[in-house]
């Protein structure tokens, strides 16, 4: 039952929109039961948007890393001419890009999920039989499910405690740094969607006899 109130507490520090109670209620045990039910439905939820809207499921990920790695290269591209050129440098510049590197890495993982590439080991499932192969894809979505749900709530955890303590950007007047580090656990909700999304894929493909396991590229199209 404490487990049980602790999961409520979450909810209700998230309710009050108050980073302090946030923060604390995520310390407590309860936040890793709210995280898994969080990243499930949450996964759920994003997924069956994805099937409303084709668009954003074959762009949404890809977008935010392209725009993410242009905003870099101008703000560096921008900082050389800024200090060589009018002898001046904006104190926020080697801050901002960092931050917009870990966006482009974090969304990048969940696109990458959805193409398979990240360690897929294909040539050598495809010489497994197929029941084998089935249990090679389930576990594979197992422990991507795991990893977003410790991600997501470590981050929300690391984000909470950022806001609480009204940490800014350095070299910046009012950016929040939450701002930025909110991405994660919501990068890791893509990524959980994108789980459940080959999940779904692979049982429908071994019921209905079709290849498991395919050849993949990093940057590939879904």
């Amino acid at each position: 039952m404490a487990f049980l109130s602790e999961i409520a507490d979450v909810v209700s520090a998230l309710a009050s929109q108050d980073s302090y109670e946030i923060r604390n209620a995520l310390k407590t045990n309860g936040a890793w039961g709210f995280g898994v039910i969080v990243t499930a439905l949450s996964g759920l939820l994003i997924m069956w948007i994805y099937k409303l809207l084709p668009w954003l499921d074959r762009h949404l990920e890809r977008t935010i890393m392209v725009y993410s790695y242009l905003a870099i290269a101008f703000i560096i591209f921008w900082g050389v001419i800024d200090r060589f050129v009018f002898s001046n440098q904006q104190p926020w510049s080697t801050t901002i890009p960092p931050l917009l590197f870990m966006i482009m890495a974090w969304f990048g993982a969940a696109f990458n999920v959805r193409l398979r590439s990240h360690l897929s080991f294909s040539e050598f499932r495809m010489s497994m039989p197929r029941p084998a192969q089935m249990a090679c894809l389930v576990l594979d979505a197992v422990l991507w499910f795991v990893f977003a749900v410790i991600v997501l709530v470590t981050t929300s955890r690391v984000t909470a405690l950022s806001a609480s303590n009204f940490q800014i950007v350095l070299g910046t007047d009012n950016v929040m740094q939450w701002w930025f580090l909110i991405t994660a656990p919501l990068a890791f909700a893509l990524l959980a969607a994108r789980v459940i999304e080959n999940l779904f894929e692979d049982i429908r493909n071994y019921r209905s006899g079709a290849p498991l396991i395919k050849q993949v590229a990093i940057g590939g199209d879904l």
